[in-house]
């Protein structure tokens, strides 16, 4: 069941980067069409942050997957995106880009720099030996691990919640 649950959340993580480049491309573009803007951002924002609560609640939680420092302050940022995120859905607040971008920027650092610790064991970083920042959990299609799936959400919901904004 747990390998079901990881190859779900890779394929998902792929999605997730498919979203985030084209809500790049788009953002690059200058014209945020109205569509992404008004009707699908926030809810597919707040549809990633859930799904990348729920998926680090199954994997510890459930699995037992014991996660490290950095695990930790990835959720720090991650998981208010869920509700603060989803509220601004349900009211139409285009300004959560204020909140929500911050919040996004600095987990995926955190996220970015726990990648770099996987890539090198050597550099240390936080983690205790009982939950060190180097144990790859999960690596679906030969580069997706914890943090990488992290980094990948925090770029989607960090684009698509600047794209909802208030033109």
């Amino acid at each position: 069941m747990i390998a079901v649950a990881e190859r779900t959340f890779g394929l998902l993580a792929l999605v997730a980067m498919g979203v985030a480049l084209f809500t790049a491309g788009v953002l690059l573009r200058g014209r945020v069409p109205g569509w992404l803007r008004d009707d699908v951002a926030l809810p597919l924002a707040t549809a990633i942050a859930a799904t990348a609560t729920g998926g680090s609640l199954l994997l510890s939680e459930v699995a037992g997957y014991l996660p490290c420092a950095l695990c930790w302050y990835q959720r720090i940022a991650m998981y208010p995106l869920v509700l603060v995120v989803g509220i601004a859905a349900v009211r139409g607040d285009r300004e959560v880009w204020r909140t929500a971008v911050p919040l996004s920027v600095v987990g995926g650092a955190i996220s970015i720099w726990h990648i770099l610790i996987e890539q090198n064991p050597g550099w240390g970083g936080p983690c205790d030996d009982a939950a060190p920042c180097t144990i790859l959990w999960v690596e679906e299609f030969g580069f997706l691990t914890l943090p990488t799936m992290a980094l990948i959400a925090f770029t989607a919901i960090g684009l698509l919640t600047f794209a909802a904004r208030t033109r």
